[in-house]
Order: C-alpha cells, then sequence, then structure tokens
C-alpha cells in the first residue's frame, strides 16, 4: 500500500484522505487528490492525482480511477473496472465489475488528447457488467444500462438502454418488481 505517491507534475499538493479509510494491500493514492470520508478499496486499486473523491466510496480490487475524476458520496466501483481521465460519476452511482470508461475519440492523435473528457454519470444510475462507455457521452440520474452495453450517446435519466450501441428500451420504473421476477425465475427450475 502506498498512500501519498509522489506525481511528476509540480504542482500537486499533497494527498488529503478523510477519516475511516480501510485501505487493502495493492492500494495506491496519489498526491494531489482529495478524498473522503470512509473509502474502502479491494487489493490493487489506483487512484491517480488531482482527483475529488466523496464520502463513503467503494473502490474493489484491480479498479483504476485515472487522474482528473470527479467521483461524488457513496459511489460503487466493482473489480476491474478503468475510469478513465476527467470521467464525472455522480452520487450514488454503481459500477458494475467490468466496466470501461473512454476519454479520447481517437486515442493517438494529438488533437484529439487536448480535447480529452470523460463521460458524465448521474446520480444514482447503475451500470452493469462489461458495459464500455464512450467520450463525452452523458448518462440520466437513475438509469440502468444492461450488461454488454456500449454506449455511444447520450442516455436520459429513468431509462433501462441496453445494446451495441446501447439504446433507450423503457422506463426504469416499467420493470418488473425483483421479488416477482425472482419468484418466476425459481418456478421455471
Amino acid at each position: 500500500m502506498l498512500v501519498g505517491y509522489p506525481v511528476s507534475r509540480a504542482s500537486a499538493e499533497p494527498l488529503v484522505l478523510g477519516a475511516g479509510a480501510r485501505l487493502r494491500s495493492g492500494t495506491v493514492l496519489y498526491d494531489g487528490s482529495t478524498i473522503g470520508r470512509g473509502l474502502q478499496t479491494g487489493h490493487g486499486v489506483v487512484i491517480r492525482e488531482a482527483c475529488k473523491v466523496g464520502d463513503d466510496v467503494s473502490v474493489w480490487t484491480n479498479s483504476v480511477i485515472d487522474y482528473g475524476c470527479r467521483i461524488g458520496d457513496r459511489v460503487k466501483i466493482h473489480c476491474n473496472c478503468y475510469v478513465a481521465q476527467f470521467s464525472e460519476l455522480e452520487d450514488d452511482v454503481f459500477l458494475a465489475p467490468g466496466v470501461t470508461i473512454a476519454n479520447d475519440l481517437y486515442p493517438g492523435d494529438q488533437r484529439s488528447a487536448q480535447l480529452m473528457a470523460g463521460p458524465r454519470i448521474g446520480a444514482g444510475a447503475q451500470i452493469g457488467v462489461n458495459v464500455t462507455i464512450l467520450p463525452f457521452v452523458r448518462i440520466g440520474a437513475g438509469a440502468l444500462i444492461g450488461a454488454g452495453s456500449v454506449v455511444t450517446r447520450d442516455i436520459p435519466a429513468a431509462v433501462v438502454a441496453f445494446g451495441n450501441p446501447a439504446v433507450p428500451r423503457r422506463a426504469v420504473a416499467e420493470l418488473p418488481d425483483i421479488d416477482e421476477r425472482v419468484g418466476r425465475e425459481r418456478c421455471r427450475d
């Protein structure tokens, strides 16, 4: 574990880490970030410089938050996720395992590198397993993105979207009740 990893940028401030952090082995927190109370990490987590991370955030095993990200309160980032530079995750966002967030439209192109911007994911949005989210995309508050989707365009608030490319399919409020759905699935067995 390395808390306050030095950065090459001369202007980096010291790391600010709130009370009650629980950091597991292999965690690296760079100088220049501000992290709120109650951070929990899995093993092998990296949080780069110039990030602002809220309170009660969980970042699970082998996930990376690259530099310049804004992460709200109570965000949960599951295992093997990559959050690209300049991404914004508002309060209560959930990223399932394997979510990959991009920030560069034309990787390797110098002009594109100057315009990098990650997506903005609205409060309470839930992103399914192995979803890829492209740069500049906005995902609305409370949206649900289905497993394996590729999000190439903005997704409105409170909708279920899935596919490649992800397309809004219905309102989250129209989903069957979880108890009802689990009961039906068990009856099939």
